[in-house]
């Protein structure tokens, strides 16, 4: 008698539009890990409600995507060093009673950078245009980076003066300076631009200057499709090489499947999988 596949899933509010189920299982076929991965919509006043139920059916990890990873890591009965400097959890391991919190978000983004972009952090100057969870959540990865600076720029000072704040001390001992900038002159000619805001899905023009950029600068957006082209577009014009937040989307999910299987599956072959089918319209 086969046994039953372990199951996992992504949970969110919206989902249907999650890339997460094709990659997962693609990483079992790989690797022949034996899982089922699914979607699962939560009511926006139910995650709790939803981790309950998930751990009762025999659930062993789920992603956790917006608007739920305040609230995951808050859940959790352990969470990681990321979480715990990041405030967020992207990542869930169900191990009986437990639930353990995990940040992948920064580890995909730096490994997409350095390896898919080819462009090292080590010795660069890097501006970072955002300061809400999705920048908390890859701060403390790239500083592990040993970056020569990072700036934080957000419309509202005061919480990139905040996410500057919590990470001073790892700062210090990577000896990266780590500071929080005006928005409207950041300073000019950084080495790497990392978006991380959600400025193009809300309809709003590009949130930093053009003098950000110089030829040969790397102009990444954390986002990917449509939402991400307005940036992007805008970037090239500049003479700025553009990458977009698939590569990242894979590694964060290659780096969840590692906490929850034991094994790293290849991220680089379904990440070209991934972009071949999204530009045939799959």
């Amino acid at each position: 008698m086969t046994a039953a596949a372990d199951l996992y899933c992504v949970m969110g509010n919206p989902i249907a539009h999650s890339r997460s189920p094709w990659i997962h299982a693609r990483f079992a076929q790989l690797t022949d890990q034996s899982l089922h991965y699914e979607r699962r919509l939560v009511p926006l006043d139910g995650f709790a409600q939803a981790l309950q139920s998930f751990a009762a059916e025999g659930g062993r990890g789920c992603n956790i995507t917006v608007p739920f990873k305040l609230e995951a890591a808050q859940l959790a009965t352990t969470r990681s060093e990321r979480v715990q400097l990041a405030g967020a959890a992207n990542t869930l391991v169900f191990d009986g009673g437990n639930i353990h919190a995990d940040n992948t978000d920064g580890l995909g983004l730096v490994a997409d950078i350095t390896q898919g972009a080819g462009a090292p952090l080590a010795g660069r100057d890097v501006l970072l245009v955002g300061a809400g969870g999705a920048a908390a959540g890859v701060l403390g990865p790239l500083l592990r980076q040993h970056p020569r600076r990072i700036a934080v720029v957000n419309r509202t000072p005061a919480r990139a003066q905040a996410l500057v704040d919590s990470h001073a001390a790892l700062a210090a001992l990577q000896k990266t300076e780590l500071l929080a900038l005006n928005m409207q002159a950041p300073g000019a000619d950084f080495d790497i631009i990392i978006n991380a805001t959600a400025s193009s899905l809300e309809g709003g023009a590009v949130p930093v200057p053009a003098s950000v950029l110089r030829p040969g600068s790397l102009a990444y957006d954390m986002m990917y499709g449509p939402a991400a082209q307005p940036f992007l577009d805008w970037a090239t014009a500049h003479g700025a090489t553009v990458r977009d937040g698939l590569g990242m989307l894979v590694e964060q999910a290659a780096e969840a499947f590692l906490l929850w299987r034991g094994v790293r599956p290849p991220s680089a072959p379904v990440l070209q999988e991934l972009r071949a089918a999204i530009a045939a319209g799959a």
